[in-house]
């Protein structure tokens, strides 16, 4: 699967670290301060009654400026954003009774009465090179011969992935159903009535003042959408927990058509769900795995060609491989590039925007003899990055893209090689298979970065707060003494 290089970031990074410029003429204000705030503290009781009597300020005039002091400091606290931690989150783990190897999805390609041959060949060409492994997992009703795509087959689904992942989440956390005070969940394509926040409300027999909410359309970069939706809602309700559930009903969206773009979703989506648990409380700190920094949304336009071409073939036939289309390359590429714009003057370290600052001034004034500009390193920034697994040749592009190891996209493979493409829910996969691989840190800094249709590129920064402890329980449990795997560029199958 050969990819389109995605745009240069250059132009935009640099437009984005002039407006740090400003921020940066701050520092020299910093060591003057301090000097006159040492210069006091060396002065006896006798000296600074003299000198503020030479000021000539009355008592009265005193009083009144100490009172607007701690009037405008208590308005600067009480403005102040609250925290909004992670205290812990789960993912659906499918029964082995699901999983769909190549063999068993070629034969049934094969068998089903509505694909032609060269859609067949399609399929499985295309699942060659996509990074999957033999362990993915399809909806029972998928896999019948036809399938039976019914509105009750995706309802069990939904119950099955939905309240999979948010049992699992209640008994790690001890979390009463009816101390939820907000409750949102994004589901793309399958949207019944009643809502599936409504179905889990009835579920779990929450309050019936709860805040719900239910999004769809919004494609795999729905799940930071939600999270932004929380944190914005836990700002204005304290002392609150807000879940979050994400995932991708599969079985209403089986394509039975010839159409090869069209046929994409039926080889790349598999089933999974993430339920995540979010608190402003300050009593939750303590035991919150993380605390959300910050949450970047930004939305490029992008016209039908992106979306009815987002894989092609150089002959048509399938013979020669299969590349991501040039027009979605580059609508993933502008949505990027603003949304690194925004997030990088917001995680960057004081080292990286002053050097970035030097090169730029260097070659504001020598002109070419300044040297090559300084692209800030971004691995400075973060120590774990989940990149959403919505295919290889994304993710492939994204690491030469932005110069990442191995290391910092294993997590993003693993996660499509083990899950397949679970929509808005891999990032939480992603997170999980740190975790599970005892790699994360008190401290340690996570970059989610989740792309969608729209197109949309929305990322959110993490900071760890509680290591979790080995061996951790999760959807990788059963089988992270295998991983990292090798995955091949190509898995014959014909």
């Amino acid at each position: 699967m050969r990819a389109v290089p995605l745009p240069r970031f250059l132009s935009s990074v640099e437009l984005a670290y002039l407006n740090v410029v400003n921020h940066l003429l701050a520092f020299p204000i910093i060591p003057v301060m301090v000097a006159v705030l040492l210069q006091v503290l060396e002065l006896g009781p006798d000296e600074l009654i003299a000198h503020w009597s030479s000021l000539g300020i009355d008592t009265i005039h005193a009083l009144c400026t100490i009172f607007t002091v701690v009037v405008v400091a208590t308005a600067y606290f009480m403005s102040r954003p609250r925290p909004v931690y992670l205290v812990d989150h789960a993912c659906f783990r499918p029964p082995r009774s699901f999983r769909v190897p190549f063999a068993t999805f070629f034969e049934h390609a094969s068998l089903v009465p509505f694909f032609d041959e060269k859609s067949v060949r399609f399929q499985v060409r295309f699942l060659e090179s996509s990074g999957l492994g033999e362990e993915t997992c399809l909806p029972l009703a998928n896999r019948y011969i036809p399938p039976c795509p019914s509105m009750e087959a995706a309802c069990a689904e939904a119950r099955l992935v939905i309240f999979s992942a948010i049992d699992e989440l209640i008994a790690k956390t001890d979390l009463k159903p009816r101390d939820v005070d907000i409750l949102v969940v994004n589901c793309s394509l399958f949207s019944p009535t009643p809502s599936l926040s409504a179905m889990i409300v009835n579920k779990y027999k929450m309050r019936s003042n709860i805040m719900s909410f239910n999004l769809s359309g919004m494609g795999c970069s729905a799940g930071l959408i939600s999270i932004d939706l929380a944190r914005s809602l836990l700002q204005a309700h304290p002392n609150s927990y807000a879940l979050v559930v994400s995932t991708e009903i599969i079985t209403p969206n089986f394509y039975a058509g010839n159409e090869r773009s069209m046929l994409l979703p039926n080889c790349l989506f598999r089933m999974g769900a993430a339920a995540v648990l979010l608190s402003n409380s300050r009593r939750e700190e303590d035991r919150a795995k993380y605390r959300l920094l910050h949450v970047v949304r930004t939305h490029e336009g992008a016209d039908d060609r992106a979306y009815r071409c987002v894989y092609e073939e150089e002959d048509g036939e399938g013979n020669s491989g299969i590349n991501l289309s040039k027009e979605l390359t580059t609508v993933t590429g502008e949505a990027l590039r603003a949304n690194i714009t925004a997030v990088g003057p917001l995680v960057l370290p004081v080292t990286e925007q002053l050097r970035f600052l030097a090169s730029l001034v260097a070659r504001r004034l020598l002109g070419a003899r300044g040297g090559k500009p300084y692209i800030p390193d971004f691995k400075r920034a973060f120590d774990h990055l989940c990149i959403h697994a919505g295919g290889r040749a994304v993710i492939d592009e994204l690491q030469r893209s932005l110069g990442l190891p191995a290391a910092l996209v294993e997590a993003s493979r693993m996660t499509l090689h083990r899950f397949g493409n679970t929509s808005s829910s891999s990032l939480w996969y992603e997170l999980a298979y740190i975790e599970a691989k005892s790699r994360m840190r008190r401290g340690d800094r996570v970059w989610m970065i989740g792309f969608g249709s729209g197109f949309k590129c929305n990322s959110a920064v993490w900071r760890c707060l509680r290591a979790p402890k080995a061996p951790v329980d999760g959807p990788w449990s059963d089988c992270i003494h295998r991983y990292p795997v090798h995955v091949p560029e190509m898995v014959k199958l014909l």
